[in-house]
């Protein structure tokens, strides 16, 4: 049986992909690995390298885009191993950090998942934990609660040291105890990109299981590489997997709240956007880019929320 199933999804990432199974070969050890890629139907060769330089790896080619979710499912089922560890495939995991997260769920047995600690590559923080949503942190500045309440809120303005349980961890890099797999089973394929993880841990949690962030475990992750060549889509996907969690995990005031606060505080903030870009002319690249960015959620929010925009189905 190995130690670890590595399941990595990948869509349209081929050199980001090579690397990060290079890594993944570097940072094996002692541990008994599998790895099984999912290919959500790339057009840029990522398969075919996987083939040609990975041939060891198991490797699944989907003839569409499938979604996060639902791809690493089929990963999943077909993982062997003790624990399962989803992996973007813009992530350099370093040499000790795989055997470090297997010790800890070794010695640990109610925690049913573990997160590495996600960082830039000059070595600053990134936010590796999560709270569940609620009406205060989708309507509220998720920085400013994060600072204001560290213990309620923990992220990187003042990460702890040592292992500390949290509610949610980053799927960027988490690794999945078998058996809280089977509890709770597979993620929500009704989330197409975006907040499946937190679903999950959320589920695992209902079911007793702890959810920890392990501080020393460091990620190398170049984050939202991929959501960045269309970041409108992306961002309506953010939106409707928000809408779906609310749908599924709290209460029918609160998703009402929750789709006013939000469609109120996106039209004062395209309005912003809008002066801001008439007083300068149109001048500034990146408030042209906000202006464009909330133009198409507004959109998408006043069309009722259709289901043919966003990344489902993308190319």
């Amino acid at each position: 049986m190995p130690d670890v199933t590595v399941v990595i999804v990948s869509y349209n990432t081929r050199d980001l992909l090579l690397q990060c199974l290079s890594a993944v070969l570097d940072a094996a050890a002692s541990l008994r690995l599998e790895t099984v890629v999912v290919d959500n139907a790339s057009v840029d060769g990522s398969a075919e390298a996987v083939a040609e330089h990975f041939p060891q790896m198991r490797l699944i080619r989907n003839p569409d885009n499938r979604g996060f979710a639902a791809a690493c499912n089929q990963g999943l089922a077909e993982a062997k191993g003790r624990y399962q560890l989803l992996l973007n495939p813009d992530t350099r995991v370093a040499p000790n950090v795989l055997a470090e997260m297997v010790a800890f769920l070794d010695n640990n047995p109610r925690v049913g998942a573990v997160g590495a600690q996600l960082i830039h590559e000059d070595g600053r923080l990134q936010n590796s934990v999560a709270n569940f949503p609620t009406l205060v942190t989708e309507l509220l500045n998720k920085s400013l609660l994060r600072r204001l309440f560290p213990e309620r809120y923990p992220g990187k303005e003042r990460a702890p040291s040592g292992p500390f349980e949290v509610e949610s961890v980053i799927g960027a890099c988490m690794m999945v105890r078998k058996d809280a797999l089977d509890a709770v089973g597979p993620l929500d394929e009704g989330y197409f990109f975006f907040l499946e993880e937190t679903d999950w841990c959320f589920r695992m949690r209902q079911q007793g299981w702890k959810i920890v962030s392990l501080p020393s475990a460091r990620v190398v992750h170049l984050q939202g590489r991929s959501a960045r060549r269309d970041i409108v889509s992306a961002r309506i996907e953010y939106y409707r997997s928000r809408y779906r969690f609310f749908a599924l995990h709290r209460s029918l005031i609160s998703r009402i709240v929750l789709r006013v606060g939000l469609f109120i505080r996106l039209t004062l903030a395209f309005l912003a956007s809008l002066l801001l870009s008439l007083v300068t002319g149109f001048s500034n690249r990146k408030e042209r880019e906000r202006l464009r960015v909330r133009a198409g959620l507004l959109a998408w929010h006043l069309a009722a929320c259709p289901a043919g925009r966003g990344l489902r189905g993308t190319r």
